[in-house]
């Protein structure tokens, strides 16, 4: 028989190809002559780049940036011919900065700029773009700053592209940007479909996540509004989208002319997940916490979808589960036979996400075994 393993992240815990390798591991102790495909996913957050590089047999190239707190580090970028595939997560994702030092009042996305610059000098044309995971929420004025911009205040000084500074900027000069990147073509690959103001916008949906409360969610969003009025782009402040990463895909889209995608559909059209999934007796997939946002234009659901549309049965593990009724009913509308949470609800987190590697692979042994017992679904293709 065989089995596709197509896990996202599960954040602070494993990579996607961690995940997946427990997942596999776990797969051949229930039943050891089992075909077990590996396709890592990721929505365009964590690991998104190493996923396409992968699929696209590219070389990977490091380079020497900065986190979103200016502090210096080492990311980097496939590359294959003239495209490039960068994820703004390992250079300015959360997941770099501790709990007790994250300020997304001083966070920025020059990081993810300098890593762009890199690609494009080493001779990329076509950029892919992962967003997720960000720890700013700077409407990407920092990507552009070090792509050239400049944000100056009314004295025509320049000021820091962070939210602590943004109501000093009166202008924004994004041609030396637009000049740096000409005749490279970018396309982004988000997690979300927030656009980048309102309610539903960058700060209100993900700020809290970040450390934002009320009033500093309220203040970002109106100077976002209003930023966006004084780059003469405010038509695109409530475009689908544009809210992914604190906003860096309206920088992208609007400003730079980035084409925008849900990351998971271009994955799995990278990857060739579904050729790969109408080969397959059963899917296993997952993520560090199936929550409501499982459900919008996250990974798990984009996988689940495909399984369904290929009428191949699937489970979900996660090493925590936060949906309701409704949302557990939509999971299995997609697919989903069983939602398995590998950890003990009791077990301290800390604990939890070191032992992730090992909660997984007994989850996946455990329930792979049971369904192979009650012979549910797993008779094999003849090999």
């Amino acid at each position: 028989m065989r089995i596709v393993v197509a896990p996202d992240s599960f954040k602070e815990s494993m990579t996607a190809v961690e995940a997946a390798q427990a997942m596999a591991v776990g797969v051949r102790d229930a039943l050891p002559t089992c075909l077990v495909d590996q396709v890592p996913v990721s929505d365009g957050g964590e690991g998104f780049a190493e996923a396409v590089a992968a699929a696209w047999d590219a070389s990977w190239q490091e380079v020497t940036t900065v986190d979103a707190l200016g502090r210096p580090r080492t990311a980097g970028f496939g590359r294959a011919s003239d495209r490039a595939v960068i994820d703004l997560a390992s250079s300015v994702g959360l997941e770099h900065i501790l709990p007790g030092e994250r300020d997304v009042m001083r966070s920025s996305t020059i990081g993810l700029g300098h890593v762009i610059a890199a690609a494009v000098d080493a001779g990329a044309r076509s950029l892919l773009i992962g967003l997720g995971g960000s720890a700013s929420n700077d409407m990407g004025l920092g990507m552009l700053v070090a792509l050239g911009a400049r944000c100056l205040d009314e004295r025509g000084v320049e000021v820091e592209p962070v939210p602590a500074e943004f109501s000093r900027i009166r202008r924004i000069e994004v041609e030396p940007a637009r000049s740096r990147l000409e005749g490279v073509s970018i396309t982004v690959a988000g997690d979300v479909t927030n656009p980048l103001t309102g309610p539903h916008g960058a700060a209100a949906v993900f700020g809290p996540q970040k450390g934002l409360t009320g009033p500093a969610i309220t203040g970002i969003d109106g100077e976002m509004t209003r930023l966006a009025a004084v780059l003469g782009l405010s038509h695109w402040a409530c475009r689908p989208g544009t809210g992914a990463a604190g906003g860096t895909a309206f920088a992208l889209a609007a400003v730079l002319g980035a084409e925008l995608a849900i990351g998971i559909d271009h994955l799995a059209r990278v990857v060739g997940l579904r050729e790969r999934l109408e080969e397959a007796d059963l899917l296993l997939t997952g993520e560090g916490a199936v929550d409501g946002q499982s459900l919008d234009g996250k990974a798990v659901s984009g996988v689940l979808r495909l399984a369904c549309e290929c009428g191949v049965p699937s489970i979900v593990f996660a090493g925590r589960v936060r949906v309701d009724a409704e949302a557990q009913q939509h999971l299995r509308d997609l697919g989903a036979q069983d939602i398995i949470q590998i950890s003990d609800p009791s077990e301290a987190l800390e604990t939890s996400l070191r032992q992730g590697p090992g909660h997984l692979r007994r989850a996946v042994a455990d329930t792979v075994r049971h369904c192979s017992a009650g012979g549910d679904r797993l008779e094999s293709h003849s090999e």
